[in-house]
């Protein structure tokens, strides 16, 4: 296919194929000076077309707007949508299994984002397919839709009355085909073979299928169009890996304060000086994962035009996402006192270079087994009608029907664990300054195994089963009327949305025992069932001679069924739920928006303003065993009593928002323009924040009768009252556009967010509890006590409680009373005899609640610049970007670990270059980018920093003919792998080995 066609035709220019019509009404094209003489039509496709039409929107949106177009249809320039977006300036992206995942722009992840498909609210969320695996939330997952049928991609970084809230960092629409828009017949059908450098799997094939096919038609009067794009994509893939599974920050003391690691006889080097953090670890593993995921999406499309001026559409999408994931770990645990720890000379944090634990009996190695899977499957029914009642007044109805729903595959649950370890250590060495940290056994198989001296098959016994159940439905019901009059410097458009959200999240979990974590049946898993396996094997960019990466590997299901019959527990996930939670949301939306367009001093100058008023009604509810009361069982015992049916508890909240936004854009000359946007935004907090009931513990969280204390009972809590985060945002820019595909750009942000959700204690009362411990009968015993001459303690009042209460029994009342010295058995007798449930008159009690509340305020602010460039008839061409992110929240790596620390997670600075070249029958990219350090979660022990990531990816392509063409693909050219760590480098949680993908093509247009 030729990158630029040229045919003489008569008549007026043709806009349609020049320029791109998208859902926000944008139209760009090429102006051409006019002449006598008959014009020329030019068609530019490739590369060049695509990051034309890509320019034309930024160029004539209102306000600061990136998108990315397809090089044609069906063609979008990444095989992923995040893989994609994270070449706009200001967008960074979160990887899973080594492709993109969610999006970050402007430093707020996934959940602060809004994405919608062809305008419209999307479910969120779905389940994950690995061990402990449990509900998304809010995020969009790129991952469940491939790319093949996408023809746009746009990200509002500025608000819009028009645009359905919810992005503080952007909002993200994804733009489909519309078979209207195309000429008669068309159809593409594509086919790769794809190849995953990373797959470890002695089952899974390294090279895996993709189909894809797109087929449209109109008809000549273009009253008629139904398009179908279907996409089938199979990939295998694996990953190797190193983690801790937890680090402990504590305050040195000389080890006095850390019994579990230290004692008179640990050898310390390098000790941290008295009050200096350190840090100490759980454990060390190495663990490999293998994973299979099949993804399918499809998309039906039929437009009518009955008469001229009404548009029908009715569309159907569907995007099946299915994975299956089987991993092993290597888990060494320390335990008990070290024998010798040599530390690191870090002022702020002490980490360990090495570490030494010798065992007096012989310690267990771990070789757990897990199998995951899930399917998330997204459905979507929508009808849009365009009226077209004047020629100045449009009408738009829209309205759809969608859901996600997350669930297992597997009739197991979503995932199971098969333990099994051997119980041979002797000595563990644990060596933290290396880039993969060193773990060496010294083994002795002599009291539980065959006494051969080596770690094999017949040391190996089972130790505990677990299954995990999650599941994830999210429904979006939304409907939305709006309309738009021209007048001839002005227009003006309104609007009004419903739309009802909502999320069930279940989960469970159980464990079983086969010969528990003592492994008390060494040599019971049948050989068969395992093989010996090096965990080490897959690291290829890091050398591991001499490390302890000998193992062993099984099937986790086979070994669970296998587990159940001998040691007879139930194959199966725990049907009681232990989360069972339903988040229901109504928004309601008006917005009215105006758009003026004038001159100042010969410069064009466009003015967009607006404002939207949204209503949310928010309704959580929880299927839940309520607490009924708590009972006094004892001088400090106390026992929860919970309803024995399920009741639906229930709570809410409703808010409102008020977001004016204003975007003024001004052409200096005709290839300068100047831009400036105020805006207010908003993000809804995650459904898992919005859960209601709250949790009080067995004991009711009393450890003490409430009268001889101040120190109130704790509970915990979600909070549905939530309210969103709210950002005021103001952008300034300036973009120079100097040839039809050329640009540059500078652009500062900057964004004040209120209402960031934080961690408070809070007083509030629970279910309606009382309390006898501290009501008018315990206030009486204690008076009765005094009377007696008795002391008030926890043994005193309860037995005196107990007999005031029980006149029956003890009709002398307080002269009833014995001292332990009159009878050793009365308080016994009492206690077993006799409990005190609450009644009318004992106070509600205020628990001290840890709930998630809204306060904190921050100010973030960046710089974008960008560009791209070709030059001129070589066929090269280049584009690139940097932004630049702060705020004023950091993560205080030096601060105590009970100190309280919020940090928004995500910021970083992000960079890409992209070298293209297109010309004749030849087409290239070859991509590069970068995302610096950024901070992953933040808690008060311990944050998580994500390393510093580059990733480079290539495509080439060959026209064979006008409708056929090849292609080659490779992502992840140099292998780069993963790293994250806590309060210091050297603190490592997580190290994984990536490699390449490559993909071959072949295309045919019709």
């Amino acid at each position: 296919m030729k990158a630029v066609e040229m045919n003489k035709k008569r008549g007026a220019f043709a806009k349609s194929i020049l320029a791109i019509s998208v859902s926000s009404g944008v139209y760009s094209g090429i102006a051409f000076a006019a002449e006598d003489q008959t014009p020329e039509e030019i068609t530019v496709t490739g590369i060049r077309a695509s990051v034309q039409r890509a320019m034309d929107v930024k160029r004539n949106a209102d306000g600061v707007v990136d998108a990315i177009s397809a090089e044609d249809m069906g063609k979008f320039p990444d095989t992923n949508l995040a893989e994609s977006l994270q070449r706009i300036s200001g967008v960074s992206i979160s990887r899973s299994n080594g492709e993109g995942a969610q999006i970050t722009v402007r430093g707020f992840g996934g959940s602060n984002n809004m994405v919608t498909l062809n305008g419209r609210t999307m479910p969120t969320g779905g389940i994950s397919a690995g061990y402990n695996a449990g509900t998304i939330g809010r995020s969009f997952d790129f991952g469940n839709l491939a790319s093949e049928g996408v023809k746009a991609v746009e990200v509002y970084k500025t608000g819009k009355a028009n645009v359905a809230s919810g992005g503080i960092g952007a909002s993200v629409n994804i733009i489909t085909s519309r078979p209207i828009e195309t000429e008669g017949l068309k159809a593409t059908v594509g086919g790769k073979v794809a190849y995953d450098t990373t797959n470890n799997s002695d089952v899974a094939k390294d090279i895996t299928p993709e189909v894809s096919g797109l087929i449209s038609y109109a008809n000549d009067d273009k009253t008629l169009g139904i398009s179908l794009s279907a996409v089938h994509q199979e990939r295998n893939s694996g990953q190797t890996g190193a983690t801790e599974n937890g680090w402990n920050v504590k305050q040195w003391n000389g080890g006095l304060n850390d019994t579990a690691h230290f004692d008179k006889k640990t050898v310390v080097e390098n000790a941290p000086a008295m009050g200096q953090l350190y840090a100490m670890p759980n454990d060390w593993r190495y663990h490999f994962f293998d994973n299979q995921r099949v993804r399918d999406n499809a998309q039906l499309t039929l437009q009518f035009r009955p008469v001229e001026k009404l548009l029908a559409t009715v569309d159907y999408t569907y995007a099946r996402n299915q994975v299956n994931e089987q991993r092993g770990d290597k888990t060494i645990w320390l335990q008990n006192a070290l024998s010798k720890v040599v530390f690191d000379k870090n002022p702020v944090i002490a980490i360990p270079q090495s570490l030494t634990n010798d065992w007096t009996i012989a310690k267990d190695n771990s070789y757990a087994q897990a199998s995951g899977n899930a399917t998330n499957v997204l459905r979507s029914t929508g009808i849009n009608l365009k009226f077209e009642a004047t020629d100045n007044l449009t009408i738009n109805l829209d309205a759809h029907k969608s859901e996600l729903d997350g669930s297992p595959t597997e009739d197991y649950g979503s995932s199971v664990r098969a333990g099994m370890a051997t119980a041979i250590g002797k000595s563990t060495t644990f060596e933290f300054n290396h880039t993969l940290p060193k773990v060496i056994n010294t083994i002795d198989d002599k009291v539980k195994g065959n006494g051969n001296g080596k770690s094999d098959i017949p040391d190996l016994g089972s130790t505990v089963y677990d299954f995990n159940y999650a599941h994830q439905l999210a429904k979006v019901d939304e409907i939305r009327l709006n309309g738009k009059y021209d007048f001839d410097t002005f227009s003006l458009e309104a609007g009004v949305e419903n739309r009802k959200s909502s999320s069930l999240q279940q989960q469970s979990s159980v464990q079983y025992k086969g010969g528990d974590n003592s492994v008390n049946f060494p040599g019971d898993i049948p050989d068969y069932m395992v093989k010996t396996f090096d965990y080490l094997d897959g690291w290829s960019n890091v050398g591991h001679s001499g490390y302890d990466g000998m193992g062993f590997r099984g099937d986790a299901v086979a070994m669970t069924k296998w587990a159940s019959d001998k040691y007879n527990f139930r194959y199966g996930y725990n049907p009681n739920l232990s989360t069972n939670t339903f988040v229901e949301e109504e928004a309601t939306a008006g917005y009215l928006q105006g758009k003026y367009k004038t001159e100042v001093f010969d410069m064009p100058l466009n003015v967009l303003a607006g404002v939207r008023y949204e209503k949310t009604d928010v309704t959580s509810s929880n299927n839940m065993l309520v607490p009924k009361y708590i009972l006094w069982t004892d001088n400090n015992d106390f026992t929860l009593v919970r309803d024995t049916k399920i009741t639906k508890y229930t709570d809410g909240t409703s808010y409102n928002n008020v977001l004016p936004s204003l975007d003024v854009d001004l052409a200096v000359t005709d290839q300068i323009k100047a831009r400036t946007s105020f805006s207010k935004t908003t993000s809804r907090p995650g459904y898992g924040s919005l859960t209601s009931g709250a949790t009080v513990s067995n004991n009711g969280g009393m450890t003490t009768p409430l009268l001889l204390t101040t120190t109130p009972p704790g509970a915990s809590s979600q909070n549905p009252k939530l309210l969103p985060l709210e950002s005021t945002n103001f952008d300034l820019s300036v973009e120079y556009y100097f040839d039809d595909t050329s640009y540059v750009s500078l652009g500062f942000f900057h964004k004040n967010v209120k209402n960031f959700i934080g961690t408070q204690q809070v007083l509030e009362s629970q279910y309606g509890l009382q309390d006898a411990s501290s009501g008018p009968r315990a206030q009486a015993a204690a008076e009765a006590l005094k009377g007696i001459g008795q002391t008030v303690n926890e043994d005193n009042l309860f037995v005196m409680a107990a007999i005031l209460d029980n006149p029956q029994d003890f009709p002398t009342g307080a002269a009833a009373f014995k001292t332990p010295a009159q009878d050793p058995n009365f308080f016994g007798n009492i206690a077993f005899k006799y409990d005190l449930v609450p009644k009318t008159g004992d106070p509600v009690i205020q628990f001290l609640t840890s709930k998630p509340v809204n306060n904190k305020e921050a100010i973030f602010h960046g710089f974008e610049i960008a560009g791209q460039h070709f030059f001129g008839g070589s066929g090269f061409g280049i584009q690139a970007n940097y932004t630049i992110v702060r705020g004023n929240t950091e993560y205080d790596n030096s601060a105590l670990p009970n100190v309280n620390q919020f940090a928004l997670t995500g910021l970083s600075d992000t960079a890409n270059l992209v070298a293209m070249y297109e010309k004749g029958d030849w087409q290239g990219r070859i991509a590069y980018n970068w995302r610096d350090k950024y901070l992953a979660s933040n808690t008060a022990t311990n944050p998580t920093y994500v390393a510093a990531y580059f990733q480079i990816d290539m495509n080439v392509s060959y026209a064979v003919t006008d409708a056929l063409t090849i292609s080659f693909e490779g992502l992840n050219l140099t292998g780069e792998g993963s790293r994250s760590y806590g309060r210091s480098k050297a603190e490592v949680w997580n190290l994984y080995d990536l490699g390449p993908r490559y993909d071959v093509g072949v295309r045919y247009t019709f």
